[in-house]
């Protein structure tokens, strides 16, 4: 697992491009790997596939001509699918598309624009801070061009057709604990289950660009529905931290009952509408038995989306335990005997008022509705922005608003504001 992560650490990878389809490549030479291409502009519920993305070289040259940025020496200092550009500029009209973290001041921060055209620089805040008056040369060289995004599938025959879905993002660039080990540990995860003989369920792993890909996959196999029982999204399982279960949307499924009694209670912790792929898993219009696996979740781990997120974080104690616990909940869910709860009646959600989310399946691209922040990388989420995720997620007329303010710990007036906002943009409805 270690080897593998150092073999993908240096890649630079996007949501669609020939960084995603090569680390899909190198996966496909440990295990036997199917790879899907699905052509820029193809639909996909409310959301497009997107145009691919690919780095050349990225620099930054001071007033004195020396090289202060270098994307050849860590792809971080480029804004992921940042736009070509080419120019001398003053420092004040640099400063705008230059990006560091004052409170991080050695390390370099990961951030995106995947929807919204832009140009920028990553950088140390410590070099940010000493860079003299003067004009700078940039030279940005990137391409964005229609082709399709990839994304892998590896299917294990179980004796039953249900399926225990295990799924990991693999769009992030030089980052190893939030990317890099949930492939490892899946990759690993599969070649054990195989190794073991036909197991009683099937086992399917998807390895995608976080979002866009899960979503692209639920478009394109919209029978899930039927036949996953289990699923668990895996992310962040290399770092020294203890493990963490983010439950279902469900709460009560069979994969939330297996964690319920081998985690102590301090590791579990409820559905939230953000995070990784579970949130589309978990949209209303699925709302499959799918939970989160991680050691220290993201954003919670001080180098989370930083450089210093490196091969040297990731441990191989572990990786080993991550990949012995996910192996004994896949083995758990063939043989474990369980009697699902009933779900609670209506009234237990509230009395307030009810509304229908009319784009159930997966969250609506809300950015190109100027209602989402579109500069991505970020540890942490504004208020409103959260409040649109929990509205659009418990809005399937059966939560009122009052217990979805409960539930999310924000401010009724912000829920208010965002269903408001949601209406205007004809993607909510009373019920």
């Amino acid at each position: 697992m270690i080897d593998l992560i150092r073999e993908l650490f240096p890649i630079c990878r996007s949501i669609a491009g020939p960084g995603l389809r090569e680390t899909l490549q190198r996966i496909a030479r440990h295990v036997p790997l199917t790879l899907h291409e699905v052509a820029t502009g193809t639909p996909a519920f409310d959301w497009a596939v997107p145009k691919e993305w690919s780095l050349h070289r990225a620099t930054l040259r001071g007033p004195d001509g020396n090289l202060i940025v270098d994307s050849g020496e860590n792809n971080l200092h480029v804004l992921n699918c940042s736009t070509p550009f080419r120019g001398r500029l003053t420092l004040d009209a640099l400063q705008p598309h230059l990006h560091s973290l004052s409170d991080k001041p050695t390390w370099i921060p990961y951030r995106t624009s995947y929807y919204k055209p832009d140009w920028g620089l990553c950088l140390r805040d410590d070099v940010r801070r000493s860079l003299p008056n003067g004009t700078y040369e940039v030279d940005i060289d990137t391409a964005s061009y229609d082709g399709s995004l990839t994304y892998g599938e590896l299917v294990i025959p179980g004796h039953s057709e249900k399926e225990v879905l295990f799924s990991t993002h693999c769009c992030h660039p030089s980052l190893a604990n939030d990317n890099l080990s949930g492939i490892a540990v899946a990759v690993e995860l599969a070649r054990r289950i195989a190794a073991g003989g036909r197991p009683w369920l099937t086992a399917r792993f998807v390895f995608l660009p976080g979002t866009i890909g899960s979503i692209t996959w639920l478009s394109r196999n919209p029978e899930a529905k039927d036949r996953i029982t289990a699923g668990l999204v895996l992310s962040c399982l290399g770092d020294r931290g203890a493990f963490t279960y983010k439950r279902s949307r469900q709460g009560h499924a069979r994969i939330d009952k297996f964690f319920e009694g081998v985690l102590p209670p301090s590791a579990l912790r409820d559905f939230v509408p953000y995070g990784y792929d579970e949130r589309q898993y978990c949209s209303p219009g699925f709302n499959l038995p799918v939970g989160c696996l991680m050691r220290t979740p993201n954003g919670e781990y001080p180098e989370y989306h930083t450089s210093a997120d490196n091969v040297h974080l990731v441990d191989e104690a572990a990786l080993q335990e991550s990949v012995d616990l996910t192996h004994r909940a896949f083995m758990c869910m063939g043989y474990q005997s369980f009697t699902p709860e009933k779900r609670p009646t209506s009234d237990k959600y509230g009395a307030g008022a009810r509304y229908k989310n009319l784009n159930p399946h997966c969250e609506p691209q809300l950015g190109r509705r100027g209602l989402y922040a579109m500069m991505g990388g970020k540890a942490s989420v504004p208020d409103l922005q959260m409040a649109l995720l929990w509205v659009l997620n418990y809005s399937d007329g059966h939560h009122g608003v009052d217990w979805i303010a409960r539930r999310a710990k924000i401010d009724p007036k912000t829920i208010s504001e965002a269903v408001t906002l949601l209406t205007k943009a004809e993607l909510l409805a009373p019920s």
